[in-house]
């Protein structure tokens, strides 16, 4: 009876124990039930749910910083399937993301990150949910939720800091305002927009490739169970568009590392992350001395002319340009850039079907525009001509797709500036005050708020710290108002002038002088101006190889490049006497004919012979807030004095 009793015991001992592990381990793989409001979706059904949220320090009655817990939820109620799904949240408590399970920033970056202006989350590693109608309701096929912890500032309790609105990103979907549930959370059904047009059937299983200024293209070409091969691929597509010396970085989700690379080669070469880490216990007879690079975001660098046909680096088509990426306008064979890399994975996905694109993609230049990177999107598979020169294509075995636009961020600073002249003014309207930024602690040696001086012609050809005595004296002859201290310089490291050289009955003709202040040199330059009226009357550039460019239906843009043995802009280089002299800088110029036979009513003088927006090397300039004044519209042009003639004048004022 006793040894019965104590088998009772111990039977119900260990179920307890079972229903008490029981929901802990249905947790990891059941998803929450929804909302009792989707069950009204036949749409997406989106929710924000605020769940906690505590004081932080430091104690701030103007900014006081508060943590905070929410929880997406996406679910699929439709027919289709809801491919590479977006939830946009439009944070507005100048929250600071910290971390966001099942999702990553759609945008590129990488957490954490600010989201105060609002963000869009793409599903990782989930990016498709199927319907109920194929899963039979499953939950954790039709529905996923995302967990968010961050900081928002300024909300306290009982107050709850929900975001203005949410809705769907994905194209073809119509979004009504969300609606509050109770005082934590906020609901809205998406359902498909009847007028939105698409080629995609609902059979494709791929989403069709996407356009945009740049492309990056993830093909795997060969998998092993714990490694496999994958070629990268950027292409430019924007006429305007640039790299040089480019840098591309990404996120590994999964602790892969790259082994090894041809085309390219890693910024940092370290392997210590995975020797100190999980893939050095993992991989115990890996020689982790070749090893390439163990960081969670590795940047990647092209590589020099010089190791194209390198055996071990290089022989990879389309590689080793040295970073530099042309536009389509200038050389479509120079306009992407290619290399392979060997990225071993761990445990789990230690199978030749089990692979995962890198995430939070972002590229940049030197001088170039700046580009915002979207998630990679599954594609249909490349093809490539086969290697053996059979007529025939070969298959890669798994493409992803990234789509990279140029934007400006906000409050950030051009990285080129323009002045303008005319032939009807003897002053130059410089480039703007701190165009480019200005240093840090100004205020005890310029001015940054302070408007620019207008200066003499010669000024443009010294360096802005050797201007003032030359700003001062041209000052003094024309009776102009200098503020002490003097406005702050442009700060920028290429200036270009603008000069109106002549206006006629038949005709006008500008001058376009590039100035290059850095240290950097810039093989096969481009430049683009954009005249809003003038444009059409283009004729001819005389030392520049300049086209008439139709960007976006809109023909205004005038695109110019160096001639053969003109195409290359060299650094900013000492004088023949740099103990007295001033830094000389690069510098290209030509002269641009226009006729007035296709733009009769065009007024030059009055401003339509300015550009409204200048290019260099795809990164927009900032312009003059004003245009030089017609001083009784005197004949004669005044030009831009040689470089003989300004430094000796600069010495007769420094006397």
């Amino acid at each position: 009876m006793a040894l019965n009793q104590s088998y009772d015991l111990f039977f119900i001992f260990n179920l307890s124990l079972l229903f008490t592990l029981l929901p802990f381990s249905f947790s990891q793989t059941v998803a929450d039930a929804p909302s009792p409001a989707a069950d009204t979706c036949n749409g997406i059904f989106l929710s924000y749910a605020y769940t906690s949220g505590t004081k932080l320090k430091p104690t701030d009655p103007k900014h006081q910083p508060y943590r905070f817990e929410s929880v997406l939820t996406v679910l699929n109620n439709g027919d289709e399937k809801l491919k590479s799904w977006r939830f946009f949240v439009g944070f507005k408590n100048d929250e600071y993301l910290v971390s966001a399970s099942n999702a990553v920033l759609a945008d590129g970056t990488s957490l954490p990150a600010n989201v105060g202006n609002g963000t869009v989350f793409a599903g990782y590693p989930m990016t498709d949910l199927k319907t109920a109608i194929e899963t039979a309701g499953d939950l954790n096929q039709i529905q996923v939720q995302v967990k968010l912890l961050g900081t928002q500032f300024g909300v306290a309790a009982p107050s709850v800091p929900l975001p203005e609105t949410i809705h769907l990103a994905n194209d073809g979907f119509l979004c009504p305002k969300p609606s509050l549930q109770g005082k934590s959370e906020m609901q809205v059904c998406c359902t498909k927009d009847p007028k939105f047009k698409t080629n995609v059937t609902v059979e494709d299983e791929f989403l069709p490739r996407q356009s945009g200024d740049l492309t990056i293209m993830y093909d795997v070409t060969r998998t092993y169970d714990s490694n496999y091969w994958a070629q990268v691929t950027i292409s430019n597509h924007n006429p305007l568009g640039r790299l040089d010396n480019w840098k591309l970085s990404f996120d590994w989700m999964r602790d892969e590392f790259i082994y090894t690379m041809k085309g390219a080669y890693p910024y940092v070469v370290d392997s210590s992350d995975c020797i100190f880490g999980p893939q050095g216990q993992h991989y115990r007879d890996l020689d982790f001395g070749n090893v390439l690079n163990c960081e969670r975001r590795p940047t990647i660098i092209d590589l020099p002319l010089t190791k194209a046909n390198d055996t071990t680096m290089g022989m990879i088509p389309k590689c080793c340009r040295n970073g530099t990426i042309l536009p389509p306008t200038m050389d479509p064979s120079k306009s992407s850039s290619v290399f392979q890399m060997q990225v071993f994975k761990m445990p789990p996905d230690l199978n030749r079907s089990e692979l995962s694109p890198p995430q939070n993609w972002k590229i940049n230049g030197t001088l170039n525009p700046n580009y915002k990177c979207g998630p990679p999107v599954r594609v249909s598979p490349s093809q490539f001509p086969d290697p053996s020169g059979l007529p025939s294509n070969t298959t890669v075995v798994a493409s992803w797709q990234v789509v990279c636009n140029i934007t400006r961020p906000k409050n950030a600073s051009p990285k080129c500036c323009v002045s303008f002249s005319a032939y009807f003014n003897e002053s130059v309207v410089p480039c703007p005050t701190c165009a480019c930024g200005c240093p840090r602690n100004s205020a005890n040696t310029c001015r940054a708020n302070a408007t620019a001086v207008l200066v003499p012609p010669e000024a443009l050809l010294v360096p802005f710290e050797n201007r003032t005595a030359i700003t001062r004296a041209w000052a003094d002859l024309k009776h102009f108002t200098v503020p002490n201290p003097m406005p702050c310089g442009d700060n920028c490291g290429v200036s270009i002038n603008w000069h109106l050289y002549s206006d006629f009955s038949r005709g006008w003709s500008a001058r376009i002088t590039i100035f290059n202040w850095d240290e950097t040199a810039f093989p096969d330059w481009f430049a683009a101006v954009q005249l809003n009226k003038a444009t059409p009357g283009f004729q001819k550039m005389y030392s520049f190889n300049g086209t008439a460019l139709e960007l976006n239906g809109i023909n205004n843009t005038i695109f110019m490049q160096g001639l053969p043995g003109l195409n290359y802009i060299v650094a900013e280089t000492d004088a023949a006497n740099p103990q007295k002299d001033p830094r000389v800088p690069g510098k290209q110029q030509t002269v641009i004919s226009f006729t007035k036979k296709t733009t009769p009513s065009i007024n030059i003088a009055a401003g339509d012979g300015f550009p409204s927006k200048v290019f260099f090397n795809g990164e927009e300039c900032a312009l003059p807030s004003m245009l030089p004044t017609n001083s009784g519209n005197r004949k004669g042009s005044t030009t831009v004095i040689s470089i003989l003639l300004a430094v000796l004048v600069f010495m007769l004022v420094q006397q």
